[in-house]
């Protein structure tokens, strides 16, 4: 609800032209909700079979420049499970660039993410795993593990806008030979925000930030950036562009502080949304 409830039942829309703008939940044998329409912002289908719970969607994409003999190709999916109370998601996205007379640039994150909300309402506890590969700042894996308290600021169904506040810990491993310290641990503040806009039957954009102030290594910051737009081409086919970005303003000497880029390509979504 735009207020932040939450109820779990067996939906039925009540008889009557008065009773049509009211949806009744049956959350048990003898308790019974009527909720306003108007007041509905997200409904969810829940199920016994996990497979049901399930929802998300795969795409690529491919460029090619004959000037420079270049070529790009990109593969990004994510995967979303829905609890009565909790959600729990994963995404992976590839980026690979190919020049002629240059070694290939490769890009690959994974990224987990889940939450469960509170008793107060719009309130919830978060946690990340995220895991990122590359070859332009020379980082062999960068893992991060963070958490923390947000809340759903706006809520009206075509619009969320939540942000979250916590701690994160990162071990960065470069590329060994280059740096004298192949491998840096960094204990951070975790501040995020997530911004999502639907429009029905027609476009998404999705926008995911996150920043993490080193505590250990002050004046340090990372930034994490993933923002994907979705357009409705035909039924489950879509149209996505893509920006995603790692910045470090503190790097190794000699490593790139950044590796930022933006992609196209054709989706296919699966499951109940």
């Amino acid at each position: 609800m735009q207020d932040g409830t939450v109820y779990t039942g067996v939906l039925h829309s009540p008889e009557g032209a008065e009773q049509r703008r009211q949806i009744e939940v049956l959350e048990a044998p003898e308790k019974t909700v009527t909720l306003e329409r108007t007041q509905v912002v997200n409904l969810d289908e829940t199920s016994n079979k996990i497979w049901h719970r399930m929802n998300g969607q795969v795409g690529a994409g491919y460029a090619y420049t004959k000037a420079n003999e270049s070529s790009q190709y990109n593969l990004n999916s994510d995967i979303n499970y829905v609890g009565e109370r909790w959600s729990a998601g994963a995404s992976y996205s590839s980026n690979l660039t190919s020049n002629t007379g240059a070694s290939a640039k490769t890009r690959n994150e994974v990224t987990f993410t889940g939450r469960r909300l509170l008793r107060w309402n719009n309130w919830y506890y978060t946690g990340l795993a995220d895991f990122l590969q590359s070859t332009v700042q020379g980082i062999q894996i960068q893992s991060t593990f963070g958490g923390g308290i947000g809340r759903n600021l706006v809520n009206t169904g075509p619009t969320l806008l939540t942000v979250y506040g916590g701690f994160a810990w990162q071990q960065i491993n470069y590329q060994e030979g280059v740096s004298r310290s192949p491998t840096q641990q960094v204990t951070s503040g975790l501040l995020g925000t997530e911004l999502d806009l639907f429009r029905f039957d027609k476009t998404t954009l999705a926008v995911n930030a996150n920043l993490f102030p080193a505590i250990n290594d002050p004046g340090r910051v990372h930034f994490i950036l993933n923002t994907s737009y979705y357009v409705k081409l035909w039924g489950k086919l879509k149209w996505n562009f893509t920006v995603y970005g790692n910045w470090d303003n503190r790097p190794p000497p000699s490593f790139v502080g950044s590796d930022y880029g933006a992609t196209s390509g054709l989706s296919v979504s699966f499951g109940n949304h």
